[in-house]
């Protein structure tokens, strides 16, 4: 999330021809465009899942939040096409999961690694 907050500051930055540093009021409402930003993304989800699917995605964005985020984007990228004809259930949520380890684990390579046993028994 860092990253996208610098191309944010530096895309403002080249906006005001490079002027300097955002004024304090610049960045406060910078922060307050993220809240209501973020507070209509949790409304939208809460909208398109059930309560235990919902349940379920807080307690893996407390060990995996990049995995959640890109759960909860798949969601409301459906929600926006139409493709949801009812509330995501829980089922439905752990299939979207298996689908994000399925890409994840496409894009990152498998490393092996195999241990040589020591030779006891030398002929010297």
């Amino acid at each position: 999330m860092q990253a996208e907050e610098q191309q944010k500051l530096a895309a403002m930055m080249a906006a005001q021809g490079g002027q300097g540093a955002p004024s304090q009021e610049d960045l406060e409402a910078q922060e307050e465009a993220k809240r209501s930003a973020e507070e209509q993304r949790r409304t939208m989800l809460a909208a398109c899942m059930t309560n235990e699917a919902r349940e379920r995605l807080a307690r893996i964005a407390i060990v995996k939040p990049e995995k959640a985020r890109g759960v909860e984007n798949m969601i409301l990228a459906a929600a926006q096409r139409g493709a949801l004809s009812a509330k995501v259930s829980e089922e439905r949520l752990v299939q979207l999961l298996e689908q994000v380890n399925e890409r994840e684990g496409a894009s990152k390579p498998k490393i092996t690694i195999q241990r040589r046993r020591p030779n006891l028994f030398d002929d010297d």
